[in-house]
């Protein structure tokens, strides 16, 4: 009978243990919060990386599918600026240079190299390298003329569970845009379009832009626990 009680007592505490650690490891659906850095152009007036960096800031909503792979959705802001002088090679016009400001709106799909979890088991670890891609659009508004276009964001980037709720995490990315019309030169009123009337399909000739950026979320609507309830 005491060994009856005593296999019974055992099998209470590992089922508790069990659904306990099925919680912390599944986790939460959704990450909400709040990036910043860097954002640099490259195309006609532009052809080195990191060279003429702006400041960018973003709104971030992740749904956590599992534990290695999610859905982000992210607002941003940036400034982006070119100088021709900085090209390689001469341009066939007079030496420009450009300033203005983006607004994009994407999905992004991001695979995890490993589990990400605050639960250091089955393959999970705290701090999670992931590389990201996805589909956009950008708008950049006057001072010449409005443009819209579609952005293919590729990109990397790690994070790290601060705490049970807190993520901390850093992101690099190159959006290709399908407009080659984002280097608005405003002291001439005109934009450089193919200045080298080379035509091209695709990405080519196109311009694109760069964000580097930290970012903190926290995660909200905690998955329930799947284990059977002990009557």
């Amino acid at each position: 009978m005491m060994l009856l009680k005593s296999r019974y007592t055992l099998m209470m505490f590992f089922l508790l243990t069990c659904c306990r650690m099925t919680g912390q490891d599944e986790g939460y659906f959704m990450e909400l919060g709040l990036g910043g850095g860097g954002a640099f152009y490259m195309g006609d007036a532009n052809t080195r990386l990191y060279r003429n960096t702006n400041g960018m800031a973003s709104v971030i909503a992740r749904y956590n599918v599992n534990r290695r792979f999610s859905l982000k959705f992210d607002m941003a802001a940036a400034g982006i600026s070119g100088d021709s002088g900085n090209s390689f090679g001469v341009l066939p016009e007079d030496r420009v240079s450009f300033s203005r400001t983006l607004y994009e709106a994407g999905l992004q799909a991001e695979w995890g190299f490993c589990g990400y979890s605050m639960t250091p088991w089955d393959g999970c670890h705290r701090i999670a390298p992931y590389g990201l891609a996805g589909v956009g659009v950008v708008f950049a508004p006057k001072p010449v003329k409005d443009d819209f276009a579609l952005c293919i964001p590729l990109g990397m980037g790690v994070r790290y569970k601060l705490s049970d709720r807190i993520n901390v995490g850093a992101e690099w990315t190159m959006r290709f845009s399908s407009s080659d019309r984002l280097e608005v030169t405003m002291q001439e009123g005109s934009v450089m379009k193919d200045p080298f009337m080379i035509s091209g399909k695709g990405i080519k000739n196109k311009d694109s832009y760069s964000f580097t950026m930290l970012y903190i979320t926290f995660d909200m609507f905690r998955k329930p626990c799947d284990c059977n309830e002990i009557k």
